[in-house]
């Protein structure tokens, strides 16, 4: 996990209509990225939706949602339309964005140990330094506690 005080990593990726996104454009706006597993899993289902719940709360702070995971561009645009999702969406297959802000990681289920994304929320400010890191969140619990340290 990436220390707060540092800059953002830049990136440019594809959001779930195919359109980049890059770093640089939330600037000015504080940013919650949140990096998940998988679309449409249990716990990525739960933490989606609820930052779609408190979105408008979001908004009011001057703050944008962004939600980056391995999955396609047309997974992603499945899962946005199943669950009516307001916020972006990136896909991130190559998995540099996930090294680079290190939530690519081993992880280990039932003894076995494979690489994948260990759930993190990072709040970025204005100006692209990441000021609150926070890993291993509880996918149901972390809207409300983003929303809490804004």
């Amino acid at each position: 996990m990436l220390e707060t005080g540092t800059k953002a990593p830049a990136f440019s990726l594809p959001d779930q209509n195919g359109q980049t996104h890059t770093l640089d454009e939330y600037r000015g706006k504080k940013l919650i990225l949140y990096f998940y597993p998988r679309d449409n899993t249990s716990g990525c289902t739960k933490q989606a939706c609820g930052f779609g719940d408190l979105y408008p709360q979001f908004m009011e702070k001057g703050a944008v949602v962004v939600g980056v995971s391995k999955d396609s561009v047309a997974s992603h645009k499945k899962f946005e339309e199943k669950y009516g999702l307001p916020f972006t969406l990136l896909s991130d297959t190559e998995k540099e964005v996930l090294e680079a802000y290190d939530v690519w990681k081993e992880k280990k289920s039932g003894g076995k140990a494979t690489m994948g994304v260990v759930r993190t929320t990072y709040l970025i400010d204005e100006d692209g330094v990441i000021v609150k890191a926070f890993g291993k969140v509880k996918a149901a619990d972390n809207p409300a506690q983003m929303l809490e340290e804004l």
